[in-house]
């Protein structure tokens, strides 16, 4: 089984658990807490990664970093679980797909921005009313740089790609010549 089915179910049964508790956004918060301590402490994050330690060492030195960080008993257990079962070093991917799973749960998708240069405000706001009359849901720009990029903008929403660029209109250019 990949290791992304694998943390999409563990993160599905969290989702449950936090559904069933009422406190999902709390889950969330100290799961990306929880996340970003783990890898910005290189010594921790040998500790998740390292097949030599024993799943229930590694639940046990686990469970005392989280009480010590004052984490939700629910977590706690929730990482008890996933570190006996030998998958903690499944951290970041599970962080990943609970939090697309709870943007998914509110109709809100990512839609990553492409572009030469940086988007004005105004054509952020357009691009974004676009994009959700589009999908039919609500969107989260992240933006990156692409030199590479002549003008216009490429925008992924999930699997979709969507190529305004200037490169891409003289691809297609380019194509409907040679078909001719």
């Amino acid at each position: 089984m990949s290791s992304r089915l694998t943390a999409r179910r563990y993160a599905k049964a969290l989702l449950q658990i936090g559904d069933k508790q009422g406190n999902v956004p709390q889950l969330q918060q100290e799961l990306e807490s929880v996340a970003a301590a783990v890898a910005a402490n290189a010594d921790l994050s040998r500790l998740v990664a390292s097949p030599l330690v024993l799943p229930t060492k590694k639940a046990e030195v686990f469970e005392a970093i989280l009480a010590a960080a004052k984490v939700s008993e629910t977590l706690r257990h929730f990482f008890r679980v996933v570190a006996e079962a030998g998958r903690l070093n499944l951290l970041p991917e599970l962080r990943r797909t609970f939090a697309d799973l709870v943007d998914e749960r509110a109709g809100i998708v990512e839609a990553k921005v492409s572009s030469a240069q940086p988007l004005t405000e105004a054509q952020e706001k357009a691009l974004v009313a676009s994009l959700a009359v589009r999908t039919g849901k609500t969107i989260r720009l992240s933006w990156r740089q692409d030199a590479s990029l002549l003008g216009g903008v490429r925008v992924q929403v999930a699997s979709t790609v969507l190529d305004a660029s200037l490169q891409g209109q003289l691809r297609q250019l380019k194509t409907q010549l040679l078909s001719a």
